[in-house]
């Protein structure tokens, strides 16, 4: 890979450089103006890059300090979002080291892990980006919701249940392989996405509170309504009862209900026929900035030991490259230089391994690994979980 050459790479200096930023996502994502516009202020101006090149502002990109979950651990990720290129900078590799001036930013502040969703994937897969889960839309018909469950008290979230409810969100995403943990820039979107405001109920038991949604009503077609989830949580089968019965009482002008998440969302389980979809909606991409700081941040299986060898190439950091030998007891790793090398791979395929997206077997498979039996089979052990998923956008 070319190595990043010397740039000017930073925040916004200016309200002229603003103006550039609003001007390429015009351009890179055919927003209006007023659309940019109104990106430009949801966006904390230093979360925003620019990468200057010729003495005008040649690319740009959304920079996103925050967690995501691994076996049970919060990891702290850098996430990447708005990365755009203006027009009379394109085809000349403007992109790529926009990225390779992001990611060594990233990695310099100590997060291990980088994560987005790409609108292309060469551009990502060339800095060393790889699938590692997936963002999948569930849509669910709202008269085939015919709960009638009663027993919990369901109400319109106060302020004073933000506590509460970063509580119950944590709870219940440290379980969910690859889901954020949340800062105040995603929990903004959740109440307020691209200015449609989300309606939040609480729904309590004796012992508190047991679960939440938040509901966008968008109307269509002949007075009917769709009914939008930006999030829900349910703890125990009542809440989760009581939200889809909530859900079912708009069936006289709601006809379907959706919601962001995984392919193994627990509330359709509780569904009595399939009437529902589940549709990919887009792959993210991880990079892996720190190998031994991310083998070593996520959790791991209880109760479950083992040792691995591996062998790692990456074309950006050097630093990376190597040989590492992981062990892993009672839910945490070590990690040091050295063993045997056995379980070879470049840190764009360590990605989907770490995540549990793809088995090391399906890995060797597509030729994204080499290793002996032994080793695959005791990655597969080590790297085992439930599907990862993200129910957020950034």
């Amino acid at each position: 890979m070319e190595t990043t050459p010397a740039g000017d790479f930073g925040p916004p200096r200016d309200e002229r450089e603003l103006a550039a930023v609003a001007d390429i996502m015009v351009h890179s994502y055919a927003m209006s103006p007023a659309d940019s516009a109104a990106w430009m202020q949801r966006t904390t101006r230093s979360d925003l890059r620019v990468l200057r090149e010729g003495g005008h502002v040649a690319g740009s990109l959304v920079h996103i300090p925050m967690g995501q979950w691994y076996g049970g651990r919060s990891v702290p990720v850098i996430g990447v979002g708005g990365v755009g290129v203006s027009p009379v900078h394109r085809g000349r590799g403007t992109a790529t080291r926009l990225m390779q001036h992001l990611l060594r930013e990233a990695r310099a502040s100590g997060a291990p892990l980088s994560v987005l969703y790409p609108a292309t994937q060469p551009l990502y897969r060339r800095v060393g980006y790889e699938h590692a889960g997936a963002r999948y839309e569930l849509r669910v018909q709202v008269p085939s919701l015919d709960f009638t469950e009663r027993t919990l008290a369901l109400r319109a979230i106060e302020a004073a249940d933000t506590p509460a409810i970063l509580q119950a969100y944590q709870r219940f995403a440290r379980h969910r392989t690859g889901w954020l943990d949340r800062t105040d820039f995603s929990w903004s979107r959740v109440r307020n996405l691209r200015g449609e405001v989300a309606h939040g109920y609480l729904v309590e038991g004796q012992d508190g509170v047991e679960g939440y949604l938040y509901v966008i009503r968008r109307p269509v077609k002949d007075f009917k309504q769709e009914l939008f989830l930006t999030d829900v949580v349910a703890h125990t089968p009542a809440a989760a009862r009581r939200i889809l019965s909530f859900l079912g009482d708009h069936r006289s002008l709601a006809m379907e209900a959706s919601w962001y998440g995984g392919v193994d969302d627990p509330l359709l389980l509780l569904l009595r026929e399939q009437t529902y979809s589940v549709k990919l909606y887009m792959h993210w991409m991880v990079r892996v900035l720190d190998v031994a700081s991310a083998l070593q941040a996520r959790g791991w299986p209880e109760g479950l030991t083992g040792t691995l060898h591996l062998e790692v190439e990456d074309d950006l950091f050097p630093e990376n490259t190597g040989r590492y030998v992981l062990d892993v007891a009672d839910g945490q790793a070590k990690v040091h230089r050295g063993g045997d090398g056995r379980l070879r791979l470049h840190v764009k395929s360590l990605a989907p391994l770490y995540a549990g997206h793809l088995n090391a077997e399906s890995l060797r498979a597509m030729g994204a690994l080499e290793a002996d039996d032994a080793s695959v089979r005791v990655a597969g052990a080590l790297f085992a979980g439930p599907p990862p998923s993200l129910r957020d956008m950034f």
